[in-house]
């Protein structure tokens, strides 16, 4: 027989930059300047995304597009990417994404499906949650406590069947 599952997942939602903590709009701020440097001659969409890592530095990704559509790559995976090939010791303590017109205001911006999957890869790797802030409607901020919260039913290493030995 067929029951109801239900989740909760609570959001902090700020009324603006004022009620970040230092760390917050350090991380905050870094992804929105990361929307500067997107390549976007097609959507015309800048998406900047940061890492705050466990040492105070900051890890920078922005969305990079591609005449050929699919071989383009957003911002967040440019920055876990770029991170785990180059900082992978530092863990994550942090995350946030921009997003704005190539000549307009910063907007709402939500992760694709892909980029949350990877978000919550990154999350399960280093064994700790990633908060993380979006831009809500309104000049609100969403501070969500784990990116896994995006991705309530996600696909881990826990889904693959265990390796047999090859004789």
């Amino acid at each position: 027989m067929a029951h109801p599952l239900h989740l909760t997942i609570t959001v902090d939602v700020l009324a603006s930059e004022a009620e970040l903590t230092p760390a917050e709009a350090t991380v905050w701020q870094a992804a929105r300047a990361a929307t500067n440097h997107a390549y976007a001659p097609y959507s015309h969409f800048h998406v900047g995304a940061a890492l705050l890592l466990e040492d105070g530095s900051v890890f920078r990704g922005n969305n990079q597009e591609n005449a050929a559509y699919p071989s383009g790559l957003c911002a967040e995976r440019t920055a876990l990417f770029g991170w785990a090939a180059s900082q992978p010791a530092q863990r994550i303590v942090g995350m946030a994404v921009a997003a704005r017109p190539a000549n307009g205001e910063f907007t709402l911006a939500w992760p694709c499906g892909a980029c949350r999957q990877v978000m919550t890869e990154y999350e399960h790797r280093q064994q700790h949650p990633i908060p993380l802030l979006l831009p809500g409607p309104d000049g609100t901020i969403y501070r969500y406590r784990s990116v896994g919260d995006l991705l309530p039913f996600s696909f881990s290493a826990e889904n693959l069947p265990t390796p047999q030995p090859i004789v």
